[in-house]
């Protein structure tokens, strides 16, 4: 075994003149969020079978949907990973019209700019603490940097709906979509500020504040995970209220930036005609 593969299973030596119980504590287990591939097909598809067949009767996503999905479009997915575990999943598609269809079930439409969610899902022992909405809300402000995304939609059944409107959702009526004797509620949520916010961070001198909002970030989701669950509501709206406060500071100084230029072009033309005349 290498020793980088033993790193997990060697226990900490321990200084003699400190007692176990004064060894620093980690509060929450190591956390990653990233992209799902097809290798993690199997893992999403348990998930989302537990969580959804004891409840509706049928997944949205089948295996071999899942794959298809991960493989045409993976940027579009987000796994939340603890200690190497996935724990929570969202999975979705580009789409190109204003309503869902069938269609959008089983296609991806490279050239849409809006992202159908098929799927949010909590591994059984994890639920009850928080996670779906941190989920959704980091998937939100991630597709805040994919530049052709302008709004996300998603479908879901009724007693779901205020869930996904604590997440910013709103409804856009019912869906023309039926699963078997199932009826869903079309709900979408407009993405703003993104473009702005990527394209300009670095020639306009943002990182600053785009660390702050990362920061901030962090630490109200390590809130959220140790709050009683009627509080979780109150921060989050915290957490949106804070994120929309930056965005506007990131919106001032871009407008600043380029407004200075802007006085200096036309001093200098003034300047110029003076000389001529």
């Amino acid at each position: 075994m290498s020793l980088v593969g033993a790193l997990p299973f060697l226990k900490p030596r321990l200084s003699p003149s400190v007692s176990p119980g004064r060894q620093r504590r980690h509060t929450l287990p190591a956390s990653e969020f990233r992209p799902l591939n097809t290798q993690d097909a199997i893992s999403v598809f348990e998930i989302e079978k537990e969580a959804f067949i004891s409840v509706s009767g049928d997944c949205p996503l089948h295996l071999d949907e899942v794959r298809h999905f991960l493989t045409l479009c993976p940027e579009l997915s987000m796994g939340w990973f603890e200690e190497g575990r996935l724990v929570a999943f969202i999975i979705g598609s580009q789409w190109d019209q204003d309503r869902l269809t069938l269609d959008a079930l089983t296609l991806h439409k490279p050239k849409g700019s809006t992202v159908h969610i098929h799927v949010l899902a909590v591994h059984r022992t994890f639920r009850q603490q928080g996670k779906g909405p941190i989920l959704m809300w980091r998937y939100l402000q991630y597709l805040r940097c994919l530049p052709y995304v302008r709004r996300a939609v998603l479908m879901c059944e009724d007693f779901l709906v205020p869930f996904y409107q604590k997440s910013g959702f709103k409804v856009q009526g019912r869906c023309s979509i039926t699963v078997a004797s199932l009826t869903f509620t079309e709900m979408q949520y407009p993405v703003r500020g993104h473009a702005l916010m990527r394209r300009n961070s670095e020639a306009i001198g943002f990182p600053q504040n785009v660390l702050l909002l990362e920061e901030q970030t962090q630490r109200l989701e390590s809130v959220l995970l140790l709050e009683e669950p009627i509080q979780r509501s109150e921060s989050a709206l915290l957490l949106e209220e804070q994120t929309q406060r930056l965005e506007s500071v990131l919106l001032l100084e871009e407008q600043t930036q380029r407004t200075e230029p802007a006085l200096l072009l036309e001093e200098q033309t003034q300047r110029t005609e003076s000389a001529d005349v």
